[in-house]
């Protein structure tokens, strides 16, 4: 994938689930990669900033064309998507 592919895809991606709990995030992307969805978490490096404290969460974002289903997938697993 070229810069401009690649640029393009990431500002098509939508926030999912934010969450600092390390085993959601691990639990909600294996079922998304389950259903064929691709996933990609965002702010894993925080925690160079912060600490490894755990203060900042972690975003799982989908493409946009992916989002209704995953959330469906979230609902069904009874995972809150931590979204305001």
């Amino acid at each position: 994938m070229d810069k401009g592919a690649s640029a393009s895809y990431v500002m098509n991606m939508k926030e999912l689930l934010r969450t600092n709990d390390p085993t959601i995030i691990a639990f909600a992307t294996a079922l998304l990669r389950s259903e064929d969805i691709p996933v990609f978490e965002f702010d894993v490096n925080m925690s160079v900033l912060e600490g490894s404290i755990g203060i900042m969460p972690r975003r799982l974002m989908v493409a946009d064309r992916d989002l209704f289903i995953a959330e469906a997938v979230m609902r069904d697993a009874e995972i809150d998507l931590g979204r305001d």
